[in-house]
């Protein structure tokens, strides 16, 4: 008698092993389930689980494979559970109660649970498949960790994709591969983007947001054939039209993987048809996530999928065998090709009574929508703006009485619908929506010990899916530890790499003695190794550090750095001569321009920063490009220094107050090129009408008259909107130039990497940063004179003499097709 035989739990066997599958076994063994039941679990893949929903951050470069990893093989040996990787299951025998696998084996079972999930749909088009049944290379699917690798190689030798399926799946891979300098074309069979979630004028906008990125859109058309004999070459569309392409990647929706329940006799229509408690018309057999209809609905969400793990949980180990499923409301918050998406709601037929609220700004790319019916909010999408998804999401999911005034549901008036805080949600709110958490969760996690951020989402996953809620995390963490928490070791390194915060980091370079970025990594990485995330912000830090003592990798650099350009989506460059204060001369324009012929430069713009860029210049190119300009880099890239725009001053406008030409190009020509966490942008005005936009850059400069200027810092207006703050008044320009390269240092030396002045300067505060730049409180200005001073004399034009001859053989190899390369991490 073996083991087995001994054993007298039941048999559980979970068929499927993505989210719906593995969040079921966590949940029975949350219960207590390993004393009741042994369990085996079967994948078709041969990995352990991970978080299907994060693959198109892996195909964006952003997140690597192992970041989504939830439940490695480890896991589940030490868990008790047999994980059965890499077998499929071929038919189940209901009557013998066992599981014939792909590999031969029989296993049989007491209860049985199917968690197939869904497949990507390939729609039927002439030569899409080759002989074998297999997809043309070239052409793939977006299901799986294994596609998305496939994707990632392909990525590197292919120049132009089509993306069929404007839905949230097929929107992520465009702008993914669009990351990656390849040429996107976007084909819907819809009228309008994302038409499950959205409505048609919201479709509308999104598809203007997604073309202002550089993307191709075709709506309302088919694709009916596939071109290429060995590997794809191009799609004809139902109108004839032809899309050139060497990557095709087919996002058109899923369909329930329903195979094995129909040969096993199962009653299948959408999906496998499920009663309250998930269970078949077989009595041991159930059917979770995107493979079960429940009530004549298939979801495929992750929240869903959630929710029946919970319900059959409770009803397998008996903690509640009354459980039922009624049903889920969905809501869901993401970000889709760049742009904020909310909805909420299931699409139900009008009724007469319903009321609609609409609020479209298509300028702006943002469309507002609620649907009320009783009195009760049950819909709303928020495309571009979702200020108010935290309130509204609380009034859908619990009828919360809704203002008689509606436009207060997405507009904030003057005693306006409030919004609603951390502490007044009730428990059962759900925080995040892809794996399940409450606000309940969070607190519990804190309870029981939990201490950072970073210790609950990894206790709970809060955060750990599209991670769109992690800012909510937070108020709830902080709401229940009242302000009693510890920081999260990690995120106070400066590189992800080293495990030091800056100033640690900072001493140990300076006592080793270490001058290159494989230096630091010998010394101070855990077992030496290297960290691809960690080498630009090492490199930006030890340039600082040494000035003309550093030791430069070029593997250490970011695209941009390595050819002294700015790559642009198609792998071309951008190329800004430098044009001091946005002064320039007739000669150099006539070089310009005869550059901009000589090379067929695609298009020639002036820029916001009041320079002339050269844009589409191939990367072979680059070497002549300026050799023929004979023009030093306006450094329109790298986390630098970059430009000071100006106003014509007071030689020229009858307002001027101070010449704010002159003081802009003494600005530039001091502090050109310097390093820094991130990029500074500085402007000088001549007077408070602030043509130049002096008080929003980085460090911006206003003449007041007398010959006195005001400098303020930490203005921004991208993305993020601040006015700066003034740091002091100063009776002249020597005094600008000083003051000014000692607040450059300071950021310099004491900001997190990729963390712009707008951030650091309320991070360390005004009066401290005036204190130590204007009163010597800490007794450092002499050394940030002498810190800035160590750059500005290690500062070569990267285009003089030096930099026309290729550091590796590679350095301007073409870049078409573009090659993978690292990418700067966004904060």
């Amino acid at each position: 008698m073996d083991d087995d035989d001994l054993d007298q739990r039941s048999r559980l066997v979970v068929v499927g092993n993505g989210m719906a599958g593995a969040r079921l076994v966590e949940e029975v063994l949350e219960r207590g389930g390993a004393e009741q039941f042994r369990i085996t679990v079967f994948g078709d893949e041969p990995h352990g689980n991970y978080n299907r929903i994060m693959l198109s951050p892996v195909l964006a470069g952003e997140s690597h494979e192992d970041d989504i990893v939830l439940n490695s093989h480890d896991w589940y040996a030490d868990n008790g559970v047999l994980l059965r990787a890499g077998v499929r299951v071929e038919r189940i025998d209901t009557a013998a109660k066992t599981v014939l696998g792909s590999d031969g084996s029989v296993t049989p079972y007491d209860h049985l649970v199917l968690a197939t999930g869904s497949y990507s749909f390939i729609p039927p088009m002439t030569g899409v498949r080759q002989e074998d049944g297999g997809l043309l290379p070239g052409v793939f699917g977006f299901r799986t960790i294994d596609e998305t690798r496939a994707m990632l190689e392909a990525t590197g030798r292919c120049r132009r994709a089509v993306v069929m399926g404007g839905g949230l799946l097929g929107l992520e891979a465009a702008r993914a591969l669009q990351g990656h300098g390849l040429q996107v074309e976007l084909v819907h069979a819809m009228p309008y983007l994302m038409n499950a979630q959205l409505d048609a004028e919201a479709g509308a906008i999104l598809k203007r947001s997604v073309e202002s990125l550089g993307i191709g859109v075709h709506l309302d058309v088919l694709a009916t054939e596939v071109l290429g004999a060995e590997h794809v070459e191009g799609v004809v569309l139902k109108d004839g039209r032809r899309l050139d392409c060497d990557l095709l990647v087919v996002a058109t929706g899923v369909r329930p993987h329903t195979d094995v329940a129909v040969l096993s006799g199962l009653e299948v229509e959408r999906g496998i048809v499920v009663d309250d408690q998930l269970r078949t018309d077989d009595p041991d057999v159930y059917a979770i996530g995107e493979c079960a209809q429940h009530r004549g609905s298939v979801y495929g969400l992750v929240q869903p999928a959630w929710e029946h793990a919970r319900v059959l949980a409770d009803v397998l180990t008996g903690t509640d065998p009354d459980a039922e499923y009624h049903g889920s409301r969905t809501a869901t918050k993401l970000k889709v090709a760049g742009v904020d998406v909310a909805t909420m709601g299931v699409n139900t037929p009008e009724r007469d009574d319903d009321e609609f609220l609409v609020i479209s700004e298509p300028r702006r790319g943002v469309h507002l929508s609620v649907v009320i019916r009783d009195d009760v909010l049950v819909g709303a999408t928020l495309l571009g703006d979702t200020r108010k998804v935290a309130y509204l999401t609380q009034a859908f999911d619990r009828g919360a009485p809704l203002p008689e005034e509606r436009i207060r549901l997405l507009v904030d008036l003057s005693d306006g619908a409030p919004e609603v805080g951390v502490a007044e949600m009730p428990a059962d709110s759900q925080v995040c929506n892809c794996n399940g958490v409450s606000k309940g969760d969070i607190c519990g996690a804190v309870a029981g010990g939990c201490g950072s951020v970073g210790a609950v989402m990894d206790a709970t996953r809060a955060g750990k899916g599209c991670g769109s809620c992690k800012g909510l995390v937070k108020q709830v963490v902080e709401w229940a530890a009242d302000g009693d928490l510890t920081e999260d070791p990690a995120a106070s390194y400066y590189v992800p790499g080293i495990p030091m915060a800056k100033p640690e980091l900072v001493a140990a370079i300076r006592e080793q003695d270490l001058r290159s970025v494989s230096a630091v990594f010998t010394a101070l990485a855990p077992g030496g190794q290297d960290d691809a995330k960690s080498k630009m912000g090492l490199t930006s830090l030890l340039k600082m550090l040494w000035g003309v003592d550093f030791v430069p990798e070029k593997d250490g650099e970011f695209i941009n750095d390595r050819v002294h350009a700015n790559i642009q989506r198609d792998g071309t460059f951008s190329v800004v001569p430098q044009m001091k204060g946005g002064v320039t001369t007739p000669a150099q324009l006539r070089r310009i321009a005869e550059v901009a012929e000589k090379y067929e430069v695609p298009m020639v713009k002036v820029t916001g920063g009041q320079r002339i860029d050269l844009l589409g210049v191939r990367k072979e190119d680059l070497p002549a490009v300026w050799d023929d300009l004979g023009m030093p880099s306006g450094y329109a890239y790298g986390k630098s220094f970059r430009t000071v725009k100006t106003c014509v001053g007071s030689d020229f406008c009858r307002f001027g107050l101070g010449d704010s030409t002159q003081l802009g190009i003494d600005l530039e020509t001091r502090f050109q090129g310097i390093e820094g966490p991130a990029k500074m942008k500085l402007a000088v005005v001549g007077c408070p009408r602030n043509c130049a936009e002096a008080y929003v850059k980085d460090v911006g400069v206003v003449a007041v008259g007398n010959g006195r200027w005001e400098v303020y810092v930490g203005g921004a207006a991208g993305a993020t909107v601040r006015k700066g703050d003034l740091l002091a008044t100063v009776d002249s320009p020597e005094e600008v130039l000083r003051l000014t390269g000692r607040f450059l240092q300071y950021y310099r030396e004491n900001a997190n990497w990729l963390e712009r002045t707008y951030d650091f300067v309320p991070r360390v505060g005004l009066e401290r940063i005036r204190s130590v730049l204007l009163e010597d409180s800490e007794g450092i200005v002499a050394e940030l004179d002498a810190g800035i001073q160590r750059s500005i004399d290690a500062y070569t034009d990267p285009w003089g003499q030096d930099g026309r001859e290729p550091a590796t053989p590679g350095q301007f190899r073409s870049s078409l097709p573009l090659v993978a390369l690292p990418k700067v991490p966004v904060r």
